[in-house]
């Protein structure tokens, strides 16, 4: 028997969220998505399209004071809603304050723990609630999280951004050796995007005090001192985050799991490195990274009873090794493996994947057939792409688009939808049903050159179409270049993004450059864009397609490593680019002419990865890394763009046949000096054993960098440092 909640779970992409409530699964509303209190425990649900079913990542989330009886109900709900969907979904167990890269990832705009205990009754989020009094301590600079904390000074520390939020005010105050990436991270958090839009409606004001420079904000800060009291000579010293070294996570070990004599026994099977074949369908798996995370695999043709009991099993091996009660636990179905626990085995190889340069399985967004539409099974070793790109449907809602003109919104003309200049901003409103019902989306699209007056007030105008519809629509934030799937769907295949410019109407008209170049990416109508890059050769990719219009002419050029279908859908935008007939021209057959259109032949991003093609030239990697407390540090960047170059730190982006360096022009003498090693660490501590430790290290500076190193990135920018 089935809780009647699980009728409505999995039948839509995204997510769905329910609360533990008395033992029972209660849904919580779509606004306070990314909200958790404490004193409960919560399941998630995201669901992704693939084909004509689903695919699931299943986790509960276990507050720190949930009771022992709720994370008991979460654990055993998680499982039954498991069964309920044919055993299919990737379960995670999270806990708060360590929760997994992925489950951050669902939530753009942060992670907000606070207290509360279930049986006080209240509602889960009340919007426009201005009695307020909480301090709100907050970490991480590529997803934030934030925690409520003890209202008092002995809560602060010099290395964190904390909150004081009094419903109507909310003051931000920087430790004095938080660095400047957390502090943005945190503006946005405390302002438009989550505390005071979401929660206060865009009425709260947002004071931010900088903690080596108190005086410069005396009245603020006064007002902190009359809260909280005076401020204590000293306050506690930075605590850095817990990240787990890389080489600890190379300590790959995989038992065998029986319970056959009525007790759980596992036996080692292997240690690094693992093989595919050592995974027996009819049996599960317990897979031990290190102590830092355990995967259980349930084998296909294991009884139901021992696939029910995977997660079971997992946390009586956790309590049996003497672990850390916040171990991340993944339960892995046969056949529906995670990327992340693909590449812990050397030579993985997935279904229908074929060897050499016959017909090849392709995934991501450099290689979808039309067919296989959102695949999430067997996608590229970049899991957190899941949690970002969410679709609430196909894209064939309602859409009304708004451009902000003098700080007031101007309707867009309908015949250039899907057409945006990075010199504006635009407000989308998306209008779709779910369940019978008008649901909305508001996206607020803000381009890289607009002013500083345009994106504020596209945040503005974005909380008053919210008001006017009651609340109800859900708002997402775009920066140029970083549109989700959802965002591309709208505009079925056809959404082309300008360098610069306007698309208003001015007093002189706008000269159009006499060359533009686009590069574009995609393979569906639910994927594809194209952005214009700089028209010159060195903008080309041997990974992509390109449209470059002339005043004479139109060219569509195909690099080696480009699909059909990608050709096809640049077939498809390349109509509202030009009408003129278009020239097909095969990377290395290009005429004179064409060249000298271009400026002349100069290097371009051409790697043999990149010229091949499919799923490899796709998974190139980013970290940011530290040797900080003396162990190798990497935390993964997901989807990754140039935006995630962080001038502060040293960048390591893996490129298969090479290692880039990438050097920030704030990153401090010892990490310079370091980052050889960090680079060499990187290699000798790969998992699976199989990385040349002698593979090129390439350092490169920021404002420096090659074409080699920025064809990994979509539509470079060469002047955004300048």
């Amino acid at each position: 028997i089935f809780h009647e909640e699980f009728d409505k779970a999995g039948k839509h992409e995204g997510l769905q969220i329910w609360r533990i409530e008395n033992m029972e699964v209660v849904p919580i509303s779509k606004k306070t998505y990314g909200s958790f209190f404490t004193g409960d425990a919560y399941i998630i649900l995201n669901s992704r399209k693939v084909g004509s079913g689903f695919s699931y990542n299943l986790h509960f989330w276990l507050g720190n004071h949930s009771s022992q009886d709720e994370q008991g109900a979460a654990a055993m709900l998680a499982t039954q809603l498991d069964d309920y969907l044919g055993g299919d979904p990737v379960q995670y167990r999270e806990t708060q304050g360590y929760e997994s890269e992925m489950f951050k990832g669902y939530f753009k705009s942060g992670i907000n723990a606070a207290h509360r205990f279930s049986q006080l009754g209240f509602k889960h989020a009340e919007t426009n609630q201005y009695d307020v009094r909480r301090l709100l301590h907050v970490k991480g600079r590529k997803t934030v999280t934030a925690t409520e904390v003890e209202f008092a000074w002995t809560s602060f520390n010099l290395g964190d951004v904390f909150l004081v939020d009094l419903g109507k005010i909310i003051i931000q105050w920087n430790g004095p050796e938080s660095n400047r990436m957390e502090r943005l991270k945190v503006l946005v958090l405390s302002g438009r995007h989550d505390i005071r839009d979401r929660e206060r409606g865009g009425r709260a004001q947002v004071l931010v005090i900088d903690g080596e420079n108190e005086k410069a904000n005396d009245k603020t800060f006064g007002a902190m001192v009359k809260l909280l009291g005076n401020k204590p000579s000293q306050i506690k010293a930075a605590t850095s985050d817990e990240k787990v070294s890389r080489a600890r996570l190379s300590q790959l070990k995989l038992f065998h799991v029986s319970d056959q004599s009525g007790q759980l026994t596992v036996q080692e099977v292997a240690t690094k490195p693992l093989t595919q074949d050592l995974l027996n369908h009819d049996d599960c798996y317990i897979l031990d990274q290190g102590g830092s995370k355990i995967y259980v695999w349930k084998g296909k043709s294991a009884t139901k009873e021992e696939r029910s009991g995977a997660m079971d099993r997992a946390m009586g091996y956790v309590k049996a090794k003497g672990y850390s009660d916040h171990t991340q636990i993944e339960t892995v179905p046969d056949g529906a493996e995670s990327a992340m626990f693909k590449q812990l085995f050397k030579g993985w190889r997935s279904k229908n994947e074929t060897v050499g340069r016959g017909s090849i399985y392709t995934k991501g967004k450099i290689g979808i057939v039309a067919h296989v539409r959102f695949d999430a099974t067997s996608m590229h070793a970049q899991p957190e792409l899941a949690a970002q790109h969410r679709m609430v449907d196909d894209g064939t809602g309602k859409i009304e688009i708004w451009r902000i003109e003098q700080n007031e919104l101007a309707p867009v003309d309908e015949s250039t939808y899907g057409q945006f200049y990075g010199g504006d901003c635009y407000l989308i409103l998306y209008t779709y049903e779910n369940n019978g019902r008008k649901a909305y989306i508001i996206y607020y699209w803000q381009g890289r050159h607009a002013t500083a007056d345009e994106i504020t007030a596209s945040a503005f105008h974005a909380v008053a179409l919210d008001d006017k519809y009651d609340g109800a629509p859900v708002q997402i934030r775009v920066i140029m270049g970083k549109e989700p799937k959802h965002f591309m769907a709208m505009f079925k295949g056809k959404l082309i993004i300008f360098e610069g410019g306007t698309s208003r109407k001015t007093e002189e008209p706008q000269e159009e450059p006499l060359r533009r170049l686009f590069q574009v990416r995609g393979t569906n109508e639910f994927n594809t864009k194209a952005i214009e890059v700089k028209a010159v050769a060195s903008s080309l990719n041997s990974n992509d397609v390109f449209l470059f219009k002339t005043p004479a002419e139109m060219y569509m050029w195909c690099g080696k490593g480009c699909s059909g279908d990608e050709r096809e859908m640049a077939k498809n935008v390349s109509q509202v680019i030009s009408k003129r007939d278009m020239d097909t021209i095969s990377e290395g057959n290009e005429n004179l002419h064409f060249w000298a259109a271009l400026g002349g032949k100069v290097p371009y991003s051409n790697s043999p990865k990149l010229q091949e093609g499919g799923e490899d030239a796709d998974s190139a990697r980013l970290y940011e890394c530290s040797n900080a407390s003396g162990n190798f540090r990497c935390e993964e960047i997901a989807n990754f763009a140039q935006e995630d170059l962080d001038e502060d730190d040293v960048m390591l982006l893996d490129a298969h046949s090479e290692i880039y360096l990438w050097i920030g022009s704030g990153a401090n003498k010892q990490e310079k000096e370091e980052s050889v090693v960090t680079a060499i660490n990187y290699l000798r501590t790969d998992p699976t054993d199989s990385r040349d430790p002698h593979t090129p290290i390439i350092t490169v500076k920021q404002g420096f960098e090659p074409p080699t190193f920025t064809g990994w990135f979509m539509a470079w920018d060469p002047s955004k440092w300048s």
